[in-house]
């Protein structure tokens, strides 16, 4: 069923469309798209986006996991490298300090009605992305590709079963959220 599901295009994008329209919602619903909170996340100020992450992983990572478990899912990681890391970091960071955005928020943003997100950050996202594209061949060799960590997972990096890293990593991340929500932030 499900490799039926996976070769149908039109019923991928469907889901995908929903899966979205739900994301946003649920983006918006906390609070994630309001530029208010973003700056106060910026400045250590105002939580909600640290928690809403957190929560995400508690709740996603072993439900992959479990997925992967039983053979409902499979794992593509992509290969990684300590130079596209650094660039991404500071692209993103960039532009979510100048913006107040991310990816996923500025599109709850524009969906509430938010013309800065519409306006900085669409058309951002479109010019930075055609920009990146324009000089990808020019970064790979000399900066993207340096240090290359491959498409290993930590538990396989620590030659492990995944779940001696998920529990352990469950158990830290709800304590984080138990610490911030006691702080009252």
């Amino acid at each position: 069923m499900l490799s039926d599901l996976r070769a149908n295009r039109r019923v991928q994008l469907i889901l995908g469309l929903v899966t979205g329209i739900v994301f946003g919602f649920l983006l918006q619903r906390g609070g994630v798209t309001d530029y208010d909170v973003i700056v106060g996340q910026l400045l250590l100020d105002d939580h909600t986006v640290l928690k809403i992450m957190l929560t995400a992983i508690l709740v996603g990572m072993p439900g992959v996991y479990a997925l992967k478990g039983l053979g409902l899912a499979r794992l593509h990681p992509k290969t990684g490298s300590v130079g596209a890391s650094v660039v991404g970091g500071l692209l993103f960071g960039v532009g979510f300090a100048v913006l107040g955005y991310c990816p996923g928020t500025v599109s709850g943003a524009v969906g509430q009605g938010s013309l800065d997100a519409l306006f900085g950050g669409v058309v951002g996202i479109l010019v930075g992305s055609w920009l990146f594209a324009v000089c990808y061949p020019r970064l790979v060799k000399p900066i993207l590709a340096r240090g290359s960590f491959g498409d290993l997972t930590i538990p396989q990096l620590l030659h492990v079963n995944d779940w001696i890293v998920i529990v352990p990593a469950m158990v830290l991340i709800g304590i984080a959220l138990l610490g911030l929500d006691r702080t009252g932030l």
